[in-house]
């Protein structure tokens, strides 16, 4: 890959879209929204261990699959790929995406599904179903905040109504782990407090990693941040941000995160690049062993400008895409510790 691939590469996984030409013009309108789900027809699901999907692959032959004697499932809320900025695209000016949207769903398979979804497959059989995700325009706009609610209510219900379906139909009484990054993170952040928090079926979560959205220390009242690596019925959270510019930008305090190299919280913890096991960017099957650093700070990540081949031209602050891509393999790693201890109990 030469250095202008790769930077492109890294201005769209390292940030977010500053292309929003498309994007939805009208009020939200309940009546015209895409149609609804079915979750017993494989083809609305990004990934599921009964089909081959691009959560089945690994950018190593050191990382096999595993999904098919896997003892726990995986679920696995993406991040928003309708964002108005695809070429070609006349269509993403509605506040959700259709499931059926041909160009997004590539977008999301070939991107957080292949680069995100499949760090769990050497832990689990990895669940990701389509949803009418909100548009991106719906964290930005100050003017139809009522129209963004809107859209991630109902985005928020296909989540629901794929892990209740998956609940009844393929979890069989298994142990799980819940993850979203971004957008699926807030319904990850939601699921997990309406339906799994205080519940009996809180007894089945080996973890949750809630990635890219932040999450308030008094959020839920009895499900607590994880604070060491093999801890369970707990929850991980961060959000990655270039480190001098957070230092000087940092300002939420009663936000949780987590250090994706200790996996602790405690505020200043820090861990050197070399404890990085290695992040996977572009291509897919080249790992970047001790990528970047990681430091909890005022409740956001810090983490030093990502070493590779032409990186000094990167000139992005925030890191957002990459929260689990910059941390792939610890995160494998520690998904397989958790679910060990799990076991084990």
């Amino acid at each position: 890959m030469n250095h202008k691939t790769t930077l492109l590469f890294l201005a769209t996984v390292l940030g977010l879209c500053s292309c929003m030409s498309v994007y939805p013009k009208k009020p939200f309108d309940a009546a015209k929204v895409p149609p609804i789900p079915d979750y017993s027809n494989l083809e609305n699901w990004a990934a599921h261990p009964d089909k081959v999907d691009p959560a089945d692959l690994s950018p190593s032959t050191d990382l096999p699959d595993l999904q098919k004697d896997a003892p726990v499932d995986v679920i696995f809320l993406y991040p928003t790929s309708y964002t108005g900025g695809l070429k070609h695209s006349r269509y993403q000016h509605h506040w959700n995406a259709s499931v059926s949207d041909t160009k997004t769903n590539l977008k999301t398979d070939n991107g957080s599904i292949q680069f995100q979804a499949s760090i769990f497959n050497g832990v689990g059989r990895v669940f990701a179903p389509r949803y009418r995700q909100a548009h991106l325009h719906a964290f930005f706009t100050k003017k139809d905040t009522a129209s963004a609610r809107q859209a991630l209510e109902l985005a928020y219900t296909d989540t629901k109504a794929a892990f209740e379906y998956y609940l009844k139909h393929w979890n069989n009484g298994r142990p799980f782990i819940l993850v979203g990054h971004s957008q699926g993170a807030l319904h990850t952040k939601t699921l997990i407090k309406e339906l799994v928090e205080g519940k009996p079926l809180e007894t089945q979560l080996v973890a949750a990693y809630i990635a890219g959205w932040p999450v308030r220390d008094d959020y839920y009242k009895t499900f607590k941040p994880c604070q060491t690596p093999e801890q369970t019925d707990c929850f991980c959270s961060w959000r990655t941000w270039e480190r001098n510019y957070g230092l000087r930008h940092a300002f939420e305090q009663h936000v949780i995160c987590t250090n994706p190299l200790t996996w602790t919280t405690t505020e200043k913890s820090y861990a050197p690049k070399s404890q990085n096991q290695g992040g996977v960017l572009r291509p897919f099957n080249k790992i970047y062993p001790a990528v970047t650093d990681a430091e909890v700070y005022k409740g956001i990540l810090l983490a030093r400008k990502p070493t590779f081949k032409g990186s000094i031209l990167l000139q992005r602050k925030n890191y957002h895409i990459g929260d689990m891509n910059l941390y792939y393999l610890n995160i494998r790693e520690n998904a397989q510790a958790r679910t060990k201890a799990f076991l084990r109990r």
